[in-house]
């Protein structure tokens, strides 16, 4: 299954520093690594992981986190209603 090749590779996870300032703002937190606190919410076994074209998708807790699948990139990170 496609959802454990992410998990599996959880630790190439990362992002850029305009990254990190665009996913603070989107979801509205403060908290100082980004990084990790996407890795949480992708590890959780409610997360819905789903690839679609060259991104992964993580959906849990009405936020939507948008993974490059080659570079492992977070992309952004959105609120979803």
């Amino acid at each position: 299954m496609q959802k454990e090749l992410l998990l599996e590779n959880i630790d190439k996870i990362h992002t850029t520093e305009m990254g990190i300032d665009r996913i603070k703002k989107n979801l509205k937190i403060e908290t100082e690594d980004v990084v990790e606190y996407c890795k949480n919410k992708i590890r959780d076994s409610k997360c819905n992981i789903y690839k679609q074209g060259k991104n992964w998708y993580c959906e849990i807790d009405s936020i939507k986190i948008t993974i490059n699948s080659y570079s492992y990139t977070i992309i952004t990170a959105h609120i979803i209603h």
